[in-house]
Formats: C-alpha cells, sequence, structure tokens
C-alpha cells in the first residue's frame, strides 16, 4: 500500500467512524431482493456487509424476496404464473411451491453465505413463533376489475410477533426471515417481501430500514435519482405516474415505516457492490431516502 492509498484508506475509515457509534446497538432492517440475490459477486457483497455490520455493534434483520427462483420452480413444473396489479395469483399448488422456495432453497442460502463470511445467521419462515400472523388478502375493485378477485394464498400482514427475533439478537444471530405469514386456521400466505420488512421494522423500531432494488432509487420525470422526498413529493409522483408497478409497494411501505416511527428509510440499489456499507457509513450515502414530511 502506497501513501496515497493509505490515506484514502484512513479516510474511509474515520468517515465511518461516528456513523459505527451512531448505530452501535440499533436495529437496522434489510429487504434484500433484485439482482443483489442472482449475481454471485453481489450475494458475496451483501454477505460481507451484514457481517461486518454486525461485527461492529448493529443487528441487522434480512428480509428476503425470491419471485424469479420461484417463477423458475414453477416452469420447470409446468405450473404457469399468473399475476393481477402485480400480485402473484398463489394457488395450493404454487404456494406448496413458494413454501420449498423461499422457505427453503432461498433462504438456507443466504444463511450459508453469512455463516460462510463469518456470521451467525438463523434462517426462518413468518410462520416460525408466529411471527408473521396474516389473513387473505382481497383485492378490491377498480375500473379494470369491477369485481373482487381471489388470488389465492396471498396475504397481508396483520400482526408481527418479535418474540423470536429478539431471542435470535440477544443471543447473537442475524434473523433471516422468508415473508410467509400464517392465519388464524394455520394456512399459509405468500407476501410482498418490502410489505413484510416495513412491518417488521415497524413492530422493532428499527433506526433504519433499507429496501434494495434495481435501481438507483426513486428516479424523477426525467429519469435522475432523487435523493430525498417528502410523503407529498411521492403523492405527486405517483398521481403523475412517474411511480408506477414494482416501485409502489416499495414506496408505500416506506411511507408506513417513518409514519410508523421508523426514523430513517432508504431505496437503494442493490446492483452496487458493498452499496449497504456506503448507505449505512458514509455521509451522502446512496439511493433514495424517505421523509414522512419535508425538513
Amino acid at each position: 500500500m502506497n501513501e496515497q492509498e493509505a490515506a484514502t484508506t484512513a479516510e474511509v475509515l474515520t468517515e465511518a467512524l461516528p456513523y459505527i457509534q451512531e448505530f452501535h446497538g440499533k436495529t437496522v432492517v434489510v429487504k434484500y431482493g433484485g439482482n443483489a440475490m442472482v449475481d454471485d459477486s453481489l450475494k458475496q457483497s451483501f454477505a460481507r456487509d451484514i457481517v461486518l455490520m454486525n461485527l461492529v455493534g448493529i443487528h441487522p434483520v434480512v428480509v428476503h424476496g425470491g419471485g424469479p427462483q420461484i417463477g423458475e420452480l414453477l416452469t420447470k413444473l409446468n405450473i404457469e404464473s399468473h399475476f393481477v396489479n402485480g400480485m402473484r395469483v398463489t394457488d395450493s399448488a404454487t404456494m406448496d411451491v413458494v413454501q420449498m422456495v423461499l422457505g427453503g432453497l432461498v433462504n438456507k442460502e443466504i444463511v450459508s453465505l453469512i455463516n460462510a463470511n463469518g456470521g451467525r445467521a438463523a434462517g426462518v419462515t413468518g410462520k416460525d413463533g408466529l411471527l408473521l400472523q396474516a389473513t387473505k388478502l382481497e383485492m378490491l375493485p377498480s375500473i379494470d376489475t369491477p369485481e373482487i378477485i381471489d388470488i389465492g394464498h396471498v396475504g397481508e400482514v396483520t400482526h408481527v410477533d418479535t418474540d423470536l427475533l429478539r431471542v435470535f439478537q440477544d443471543s447473537g444471530f442475524i434473523p433471516i426471515i422468508a415473508p410467509i405469514g400464517v392465519g388464524a386456521d394455520g394456512e399459509s400466505y405468500n407476501i410482498n417481501a418490502d410489505i413484510v420488512a416495513g412491518r417488521i421494522a415497524e413492530a422493532l423500531k428499527a433506526e433504519k430500514l433499507i429496501l434494495l432494488t434495481n435501481t438507483s432509487g426513486i428516479l424523477d420525470a426525467d429519469g435522475n435519482t432523487i435523493s430525498e422526498i417528502s410523503s407529498d413529493g411521492v403523492d405527486r409522483l405517483i398521481a403523475d405516474g412517474v411511480i408506477s408497478e414494482g416501485m409502489l409497494p416499495k414506496v408505500q411501505c416506506a411511507l408506513d415505516a417513518v409514519n410508523a416511527g421508523v426514523r430513517s428509510v432508504q431505496i437503494i440499489d442493490g446492483r452496487v457492490p458493498h452499496g449497504l456499507l456506503l448507505e449505512v457509513f458514509t455521509r451522502t450515502g446512496v439511493g433514495t431516502q424517505i421523509l414522512s414530511q419535508q425538513t
């Protein structure tokens, strides 16, 4: 390492120090999805970021998606996929695949990656310890769909029981959560991972909620990344059609989280190596910060 490289390294470490002090002992909920879950180098980057956060005293909680992996297995099994307003229609056969992929293949791969990089991760679904209690999601009528549509085993969270998560955190484990909920009748429900992450952040009174996406954050009408936006600004972008489709549930869960007391919500680009560290430990961060009101 030459003198210039040494100076740059020292500057980076010095910049990180106040953020390490600020977030020490605090909970950060991370929604893990998109390209970061399918690119091998980004998988390793994510795992190392989570381990480093944990080692400096932050309590990370990971909620993961797995839509592409579910779709791939459904195709192999000759089960056709259908979507209504971005929600996967989940009949009994599809729900079996969802549980197999999210609760098994994807969840355990993330656990293994974090453990291999020096962390101590434990994987669960929302059914474990009644973590995610849910009810069937009703797709309400709209102009395009004047009648209520039954989309099967798709749920919405009615209650988050954090007891199991706190046991993990008190024991030094990093919880890795698959977004599968359980109903009062014992039925399993497929739940949007962004929404689950938001509800868990609310229940844990997290310091920060970070949503990884395949974009650089929220974009304006010209395609530029918005570094900070209020709830009123979000409403205007939705009304103008600038925020639409897959970004809608992310933005809505971010607004719900800050309005429920989560101090900071960021939507960041999961395609950037070590994007989590840049967000947590640098002055400028990356992506878009969502605020409940303009400050």
